[in-house]
C-alpha cells in the first residue's frame, strides 16, 4: 500500500469508515478533508445493482448541474456551413468544419473538454473513433451531443452551465464530477440532488433488486465518505 502524508492521515482520521453519512454531513466532510493545495474537484462514485453486459440494464444521460462545475468547459463543434456559423455565434470554442481541422484532431490534438456534431458531421467525426472514442469525447444521440444545426447554441449553453454525462462503465459503476471543494455546501447539495433526479428517472426498466448498492463521494486524492443511498434519494434542492 502507498505511504500517505500527515495531513491526509490527519483527514481520514475525521471520517467514521463504518458510517454511512447523510449527503450534507458527507459533502461538508469532502470539503474538511481535501487535502491538495489547488481547487480539488468532488466527484461521486456509485456501486449500481445492474449487469453492464445487458443492453437493457445500461444507464447513460445527461444532466445540467445547476450550480455548474466551477471550470471553464472548452467546446468544439463539428458542423458546416449554417450550423457552424450559428456555433461560432453560440461561442464554440473551436469548430471542426474543415478536413485541416479534422486532421488535427486525428494527429491526437484533443484540448477540449466537449464535442459535439450535427448528424450530417458524423461520418466524418465517427472516423475520429480511435482518438475521441478513449477519451469520452465521441458525440453521441443518447448523450445528445448529436443535434440538428438550430439545436447547437443550446446546447452549447448547456455544456458550458455543467452539463455533466454519465454512463455505468464495466464494473457496474457511476463517477460523476458535481464541483470544486470551495463551492459553498448548498451549490454542492444542489448540484448532487439534481444528479440523483436524473440518476433515478434514468433507471432501467430491466433492473432488479437494489439500483443503487454504494455510495461514496471524495474529492480529488481526498479520502472517501461513505454516503447513506436511501436519504441521497429522497434529496431535494435547496430553497
Amino acid at each position: 500500500m502507498p505511504k500517505h502524508g500527515k495531513k491526509y492521515m490527519a483527514a481520514v482520521a475525521k471520517i467514521d469508515p463504518a458510517k454511512n453519512y447523510e449527503p450534507r454531513q458527507a459533502l461538508d466532510l469532502v470539503k474538511q478533508t481535501s487535502t491538495t493545495n489547488f481547487d480539488a474537484t468532488v466527484e461521486i462514485h456509485m456501486r449500481m445493482g445492474l449487469d453492464p453486459r445487458q443492453a437493457d440494464q445500461m444507464v447513460r444521460d445527461v444532466v445540467v448541474l445547476p450550480n455548474g462545475l466551477g471550470k471553464t468547459v472548452r467546446v468544439l463543434v463539428f458542423a458546416q456551413g449554417e450550423a457552424a456559423t450559428r456555433a461560432q455565434e453560440a461561442g464554440a470554442d473551436f469548430v471542426a468544419d474543415s478536413d485541416e481541422m479534422i486532421n488535427k484532431i486525428a494527429g491526437g490534438w484533443t484540448d477540449f473538454d466537449v464535442a459535439i456534431a450535427t448528424p450530417d458531421m458524423m461520418g466524418k467525426a465517427g472516423r475520429l473513433g480511435r482518438v475521441l472514442g478513449p477519451r469520452g469525447l465521441m458525440p453521441n444521440p443518447k448523450a445528445g451531443t448529436v443535434v440538428p444545426g438550430e439545436d447547437i447554441p443550446r446546447v452549447i449553453n448547456e455544456a458550458k452551465a455543467g452539463r455533466v454525462e454519465f454512463r455505468l462503465d464495466k464494473t457496474a459503476n457511476l463517477h460523476v464530477p458535481i464541483g470544486k471543494v470551495s463551492f459553498d455546501l448548498d451549490k454542492l447539495y444542489g448540484n448532487l440532488a439534481a444528479l440523483m433526479e436524473a440518476i433515478k428517472k434514468a433507471k432501467p426498466s430491466a433492473a432488479k433488486g437494489s439500483y443503487i448498492r454504494r455510495m461514496t463521494l471524495t474529492s480529488t486524492m481526498g479520502p472517501g465518505v461513505k454516503v447513506d443511498f436511501n436519504l441521497a434519494q429522497t434529496m431535494e434542492q435547496p430553497e
